[in-house]
């Protein structure tokens, strides 16, 4: 009978029928092994390799047994195991019951512990003064009636290597002599005994790409970090920051000259000093978590603790990071935990039945993305997410996490029509099991790593996305702001002529510019699938739309929120993103190109060194109109001011081809004013209009409601930036 078990797979105790054994009959252990295809097996000591016994064969399907009498306790031993090939010794899995068992009863009181316990880590114990090296094994699927480990090691053979199940679920083993870079997988039968595809590991920290998809033993202890003082320097109010990031997909953004993606080493050398020239703060890559297919974008993750290996090992990602900390730049990861695909070998029906995603498909399947969704009221998937997250700040040094489709996490009703969703426990549409698992994400993450940061693209006006759980908000640290996106390249699309009837889509994001922590973001998902490129969105001919595009991105800078472009935007790429492409690197050889991208480096620089731009920008005394009412002439001009409102930062945007000579302005104070930047200027492909007197001294004429006021020519299609001239 039990070989029979073990032929089919089937064994789900192998530490009560394999390894030592007590045997009160003999007063001492019965010691069990099963070596399939073997011909003899000979028990040797573990420390001095001395000969003990050679088993008996008791069933030619390799199993064998041999009798320890009068033995009080157990022993420590290995085998000498002759093939029809070889002699190998082998240190047997299942002697090694304690050390399999390891960390599971830990792991329920920290989230964290769940990367540090499930999965494959390398261990060393010690044995009778002698060490020994393996692997720990450990996965979760309560519903599986028996669990095997797979790999190159035996085979991809299901009987030789039969897991524990533990008593909530998980399937464990401790193997001997294996190391990093051993390709494995789990081979799972339901419930009813029927063999499922080959799973690879929820948490595994590497993975081949396909055909096998593979999970692979990766040692995380070896790489020596080289950031501590980038991580120290970031202890501070990230609300009152400078933040402009770059936001950018990794395998498109530049490809070598053979046509392939950049490794993540490869990458460091071409990003950084890029990042550097163009005054970035931070780089957000698009889901770098394992993913089967490419044109997903990686927003169909199956590997959440392991980057993809398309670029490299992990330690590869990590010198990446490294890298760009030293470089004073830093790093943000999208992250997926709304959604996963249907791959065979990933995370669906993992156990044979529902164990990751909602069972009934009015909740647990996206139409929007034929996709599974988790079940967020399962303790076991809310732990499983949360250590997801954390695990790329503690393994990866990450500064921050940007959680995409956030809204369709918060309602049943998402993108599904009546009769298509269930609703919550008092008839409503919130998904409350959702809400308080992103509650407790944002929690842990800043109590833990207080230096980073948690983004929320969220699309609906959900309130207290920004705002701390002990208010009741979600406790992200900042949200998209999704709205503004909108309604301004709306404006910004239409042909000036008409803008004047939509004067308040570019001012109707300051009557909720304080609900949230705002990022003013640009990203892929408006240069997509016949979207158009942000430049080919402006209208009129070739200079207006170099135009409208310089002015709109000074009018963002100058809005309070942080800043978010996507890769290509800098230079205005004409086509649309294409993920199985690069950029348009070759766009930078001509005077309109050339003038955006100095613009957008400019930009950055003015940003960062004026402290009116960025550190009151969720504070209502950090921005005043001067006059949002000019829709006959499309003209937008707004001051910010710093904290102690002892230093402004002017800005006048004329939406329309029609320049405004003798132009009128009130400003806060009396003083002299100089224009120290200009979106129509020669330097960015401008038409240089004059605008007059380099130094502008207010008058005693009221405007706006100001007593004091000064006048200039105001350029066509351009946003300029004023100050007051110090004394």
């Amino acid at each position: 009978m039990l070989v029979e078990t073990l032929m089919g797979a089937r064994l789900s105790n192998p530490f009560d029928e394999l390894g030592l054994i007590r045997n009160d009959e003999i007063k001492g252990y019965t010691l069990r092994a099963w070596l399939p295809y073997s011909s003899k097996v000979t028990v040797k000591d573990i420390a001095n390799q001395k000969e003990i016994k050679v088993m008996e064969c008791i069933d030619k399907e390799g199993l064998y047994e041999a009798q320890f009498p009068d033995t009080d306790k157990p022993f420590n031993y290995s085998f000498d195991v002759t093939y029809p090939d070889a002699v190998v010794n082998v240190v047997d899995p299942y002697q090694f019951h304690d050390e399999a068992f390891a960390g599971l009863a830990e792991m329920k009181l920290d989230a964290a512990n769940l990367y540090r316990t499930l999965g494959a880590h390398i261990v060393t114990v010690n044995v009778d003064g002698t060490k020994v090296t393996g692997v720990k094994f450990a996965v979760y699927a309560p519903s599986a009636s028996s669990v095997s480990l797979i790999g190159d090691f035996n085979f991809w053979d299901g009987r030789r290597h039969p897991m524990q199940r533990s008593l909530d679920g998980h399937w464990v083993l401790f193997v001997p002599g294996l190391k990093a870079g051993e390709r494995y997988k789990y081979e799972l039968k339901d419930p009813l005994g029927n063999r499922l595809p080959h799973k690879a590991d929820p948490v595994g920290f590497y993975a081949e790409q396909y055909p096998s998809f593979a999970s692979v033993v990766y040692d995380q202890s070896t790489y020596k970090w080289n950031d501590e003082e980038w991580i120290k320097s970031q202890m501070n109010n990230k609300l009152e920051q400078p933040i402009s990031i770059y936001e950018m997909h990794f395998a498109s953004w530049k490809r070598n000259a053979d046509g392939y993606s950049p490794s993540y080493r490869e990458m460091t050398d071409l990003l950084i000093p890029y990042v550097k020239e163009m005054g970035y703060t931070h780089v957000e890559l698009m889901p770098i978590m394992e993913h089967p297919f490419s044109g997903s974008w990686g927003y169909q993750p199956v590997g959440l603790f392991s980057p993809t290996s398309r670029f490299g090992s992990a330690d590869d990602f990590k010198y990446f990071v490294d890298k760009l900390h030293q470089a004073g730049i830093g790093i943000i990861l999208d992250w997926v935990p709304a959604h996963f695909p249907t791959d065979s070998h990933g995370l669906a029906r993992f156990d044979g039945t529902p164990l990751y995603e909602y069972e009934d498909p009015r909740r647990g399947w996206h139409p929007d993305w034929n996709s599974y969704i988790y079940d967020f009221g399962r303790e076991t998937v809310r732990q499983f997410l949360v250590a997801s997250a954390l695990i790329w700040m503690d393994y990866y040094h990450i500064d921050g996490l940007r959680v995409d489709a956030v809204a369709s996490m918060l309602y049943w009703d998402y993108s599904r029509k009546d009769g298509e969703w269930i609703p919550n426990i008092n008839g409503g549409n919130h998904n409350y099991e959702a809400i308080s698992l992103l509650r407790w994400f944002n929690e842990e993450v800043y109590k833990r790593y207080p230096h980073a940061m948690t983004i929320a693209e969220e699309s609906t006006a959900f309130a207290g996305v920004s705002r701390p759980t002990f208010m009741g908000g979600l406790g992200f640290g900042f949200k998209w702001n999704m709205g503004w996106m909108h309604d301004t390249l709306e404006y910004m699309s239409l042909d000036p002529i008409y803008r004047q009837y939509h004067h308040s889509e570019m001012t109707f994001s300051m009557i909720y510019a304080y609900d949230e922590n705002f990022i003013l973001s640009i990203s892929h998902d408006e240069v997509v699938h016949g979207k158009h490129s942000l430049l080919y969105k402006m209208p009129g001919d070739e200079w207006q739309q170099a135009a409208n595009l310089r002015a709109y991105l000074a009018y963002m800078y100058a809005h309070p929120g942080k800043k978010l472009n996507f890769m290509g935007t800098e230079f205005a790429q004409t086509a649309e993103w294409n993920h199985d492409g690069q950029l348009q690197w070759w766009l930078e050889q001509f005077d309109k190109h050339k003038g955006v991208k100095k613009l957008v480096q400019d930009l950055n620089e003015i940003y960062k060194r004026n402290p009116a731009l960025y550190e009151a920008d969720y504070d209502k005394q950090g921005f005043e109109w001067l006059d949002y009412g000019d829709y006959q002439r499309s003209i937008f001009a707004l001051v910010r001011f710093d904290k102690k409102r002892s230093k402004m930062v002017i800005s006048i945007s004329n939406m329309t081809p029609t320049p405004r000579p003798d132009y009128r302005i009130g400003v806060p104070e009396p003083g002299k004013y100089h224009i120290f930047f200009n979106t129509d200027s020669q330097y960015y492909w401008g038409s240089d209009y004059a605008t007059g007197p380099e130094v502008i001294s207010s008058d005693n004429i009221e405007s706006q409601g100001k007593p004091q006021s000064i006048c200039f020519n105001l350029p066509p299609l351009s946003t300029v930036y004023l100050k007051k001239v110090e004394d």
